[in-house]
C-alpha cells in the first residue's frame, strides 16, 4: 500500500511511503481490539473506591428491639445497612482491575486498529520535522496546514522529540507519542493518525514479529 508523503505545510512532497500489507491491510480482529481496549481502560482505573460496612460505622451495637412479637422484621444493631446511617451492604472495596493479555494478541489488536484506520483513509504520512523551540503555535500551524485543527489527531514519532511533544501538550485534541508507545486505544480514539516517516520502520518492525 502506497501513501503520499506530506510536508508540515500539507503539501505533497512527490514521494510515496510503502505501508506493509501485513500491518496496515489485514482483516481486523474485532475481539482482539475489544480485549486490548478493555485492558487499556482497566489499567487507568485506580481501584481506590471504598464504602464503610456495618463493622466500620460508629454507633451502638445494642439490639434495638426484641427478636419476636413486634410484627416487623427482626433487627439487631442500628448499624445494619437497612437503616439510615448504617453501613453499606456489598459496597465497593479497593481492588486491582488489571488483567493480562499475551503479546501476540496485543500485536494483532494494534495491526487491526491500524488496518481499520487505513481502510477509512484516516492515516497520513508526514515527513520528519522538528521545532527550534517548544511553542504551541508551531504545532497549531501544522494542524491547520493538515486540516486537523478541529479533529482528534495522533502524531506518531520515530524517536522522542521534546520540542514537538511540549508544543502539543496544551492541545486537548492532539497527542504525540513515539512508535513504541502506540496503543490500540490511542489509534482508535483519534480521527486521524499521522505517522512520521521515521516511525514507519519501527512500527512495522514491532508488529511484524
Amino acid at each position: 500500500m502506497k501513501v503520499a508523503v506530506l510536508d508540515i505545510n500539507g503539501k505533497d512532497t512527490g514521494r510515496k511511503a510503502e505501508l506493509s500489507n501485513d500491518v496496515f491491510a489485514i482483516e481486523p480482529n474485532n475481539h482482539a481490539v475489544y480485549l486490548d481496549v478493555k485492558q487499556y481502560l482497566a489499567n487507568q482505573r485506580q481501584g481506590t473506591h471504598k464504602s464503610k460496612e456495618r463493622g466500620e460505622i460508629s454507633g451502638s451495637t445494642r439490639k434495638i428491639k426484641k427478636q419476636k412479637g413486634t410484627g416487623t422484621a427482626r433487627a439487631g444493631s442500628i448499624k445494619s445497612g437497612v437503616f439510615k446511617g448504617g453501613g453499606r451492604m456489598f459496597g465497593p472495596r479497593p481492588r486491582n482491575y488489571n488483567f493480562k493479555l499475551n503479546k501476540n494478541l496485543k500485536r494483532l489488536a494494534r495491526k487491526s486498529a491500524l488496518s481499520i484506520k487505513a481502510g477509512e483513509q484516516s492515516i497520513t504520512v508526514l515527513e520528519d520535522f522538528n521545532f527550534d523551540t517548544a511553542k504551541t503555535k508551531n504545532f497549531t500551524a501544522v494542524l491547520k496546514a493538515l486540516e486537523l485543527d478541529n479533529k482528534k489527531s495522533l502524531f506518531v514519532l520515530g524517536t522522542s522529540n521534546n520540542n514537538v511533544y511540549l508544543s502539543s501538550r496544551n492541545l486537548k485534541g492532539s497527542e504525540v507519542v513515539t512508535y513504541s508507545e502506540l496503543s490500540t486505544y490511542k489509534i482508535l480514539n483519534a480521527n486521524q493518525v499521522v505517522l512520521l516517516e521515521g516511525a514507519l520502520e519501527g512500527i512495522e518492525s514491532n508488529l511484524s514479529k
